[in-house]
């Protein structure tokens, strides 16, 4: 706790005391409110890789665990799968769904991930509410969301399943896209679409060739607008993603904040900034842009932003618990090590094992 005591003015008999409550990261433990019994495997499709982990994964998580295991019709329906006789009474018990036609967000206790980054990204567009604990095995390309190493998948899913292990509560972003029809159709009323998005909401000029101009709104307010390729609104999770390439700095996941970093800015001192979790950032086309603007949702449901139309962004209530394969701190520290080389260089020698201890330049 952190106290801030505020005096009153002379002649005046007054203190107030503000308490702020700072929860302690170490304290965010996955805890089990009953055992777990369904749980959602999803597998990086086109990967013939993870066909043998994936068979693996659900022949234990369903003859030695006793668990209900739900996966997308197309990973089921895969050719090897089906050719595979020894794995096909497990995939007669395993429960499908299809992405857009069938609502699983009501009975599943568990996700785990079999992929890159991507699969995460995937499963958390399917909870567009609550979403489960998430545990995401590191068998892509990369690997800052995934902590888990398959080799001792039994080990540690056991763990998990005990409710033994860290949380990361990843923050999304609240996206709407305000569609203004009375400029197309005098007759329609405003359409309004809304969706969840964990890494970034990107806004950008799409094929044009002049500059994107749109105005960035901060709680109602005018602060800017951004001239240039577009704009990133991400959070801390996207920080190490398409912001960290445009020049941001990598924020760890549990600060509370949102993240607006320009693409390519016409402008030498428009930098990246930091604002508040909670606030609500509005992005409209500039009055006098030359052309439309593009928006997307983590690199998904790409659509065209037209003049009256707005975006509206806020901070979600609906994290994403990201199991930890140690803690919060560790893996945070160990992905960008891994994934970006963060702060490697070659070390210098000491002093006395150089030739000319009175160089000290190189």
């Amino acid at each position: 706790k952190l106290y801030l005591c505020l005096l009153s003015p002379p002649g005046v008999n007054l203190l107030w005391m503000i308490t702020l409550h700072i929860q302690d990261p170490a304290s965010q433990r996955l805890t089990w409110n009953k055992a777990p019994v369904n749980v959602l495997v999803i597998r990086k499709i086109r990967d013939e890789s993870l066909v043998e982990p994936f068979k693996e994964l659900c022949r234990f998580l369903v003859e030695e665990k006793q668990m209900m295991v739900y996966v997308e019709r197309r990973v089921a329906d895969d050719a090897t799968l089906s050719k595979d006789e020894t794995f096909g009474s497990i995939r007669n018990q395993l429960c499908t769904f299809r992405e857009g036609y069938d609502d699983i967000s009501d009975c599943i206790d568990l996700i785990i991930c079999l992929g890159g980054d991507g699969t995460l990204l995937y499963a958390s567009s399917l909870f567009q509410g609550s979403v489960p604990p998430v545990m995401a095995f590191h068998l892509g390309s990369l690997g800052f969301l995934t902590p888990f190493k398959f080799d001792s998948y039994r080990t540690e899913v056991a763990k998990v399943l005990e409710g033994n292990a860290a949380i990361t509560l990843r923050s999304r972003l609240k996206v709407k896209v305000v569609k203004d029809m009375l400029q197309r159709a005098p007759h329609c009323l405003c359409l309004c679409s809304c969706v969840q998005v964990l890494n970034e909401v990107v806004v950008d000029r799409g094929p044009s060739s002049y500059l994107s101009n749109v105005d960035l709104y901060l709680d109602g307010r005018l602060i800017t607008s951004v001239q240039g390729d577009g704009v990133i609104v991400s959070t801390p999770t996207g920080s190490t993603a398409y912001a960290a390439a445009a020049g941001a700095s990598m924020i760890h996941p549990n600060v509370p904040a949102i993240m607006v970093t320009p693409i390519c800015p016409h402008s030498l001192s428009f930098r990246p900034i930091v604002v508040p979790a909670g606030v609500e950032l509005m992005i409209t086309l500039s009055p006098d842009a030359r052309n439309n603007v593009w928006v997307s949702f983590d690199g998904r449901r790409r659509q065209e932003i037209q003049h009256g139309d707005c975006i509206k962004i806020t901070t979600s209530c609906y994290p994403v618990p990201s199991i930890c394969c140690h803690d919060l701190v560790y893996d945070w520290f160990e992905s960008l090590a891994q994934c970006l080389h963060w702060n490697v260089r070659k070390r210098q020698a000491r002093l006395t094992d150089v030739s000319d201890s009175s160089d000290t330049e190189n």
